[in-house]
């Protein structure tokens, strides 16, 4: 699986290829990631990459996301693939502003 992130990040595209791969290694796992990257929901902040969920926004910073799934069970979730998914080809949200301050009402 490694060599498909790697090809992923230096062709900077999501093909079918790799769709299918992420759905075929990381299962319904994969299948949400995809979705959410295609639905638009992983934002970049300053400070961290966030995925909207479907009850809450989860904060991703490197293999660490705050969703239970990950927080319980300590293994990669969705959101995390997601993130992966998007940094490696550039299919993001980016704000030019500190998540931390979006929490400041």
């Amino acid at each position: 699986m490694r060599g498909i992130w790697q090809k992923m990040e230096r062709d900077r595209v999501l093909t079918p290829e790799f769709r299918a791969c992420i759905e075929r290694v990381y299962g319904e796992r994969g299948k949400k990631a995809l979705e959410a990257v295609d639905a638009g929901q992983v934002k970049r902040y300053l400070d961290f990459f966030v995925v909207v969920g479907r009850s809450s926004e989860y904060i991703v910073e490197g293999d660490f996301c705050t969703c239970s799934d990950f927080l319980f069970r300590g293994r990669e979730c969705w959101h995390i693939l997601a993130v992966r998914i998007a940094e490696r080809t550039g299919l993001y949200e980016s704000y030019d502003l500190w998540y931390q301050d979006t929490w400041k009402t």
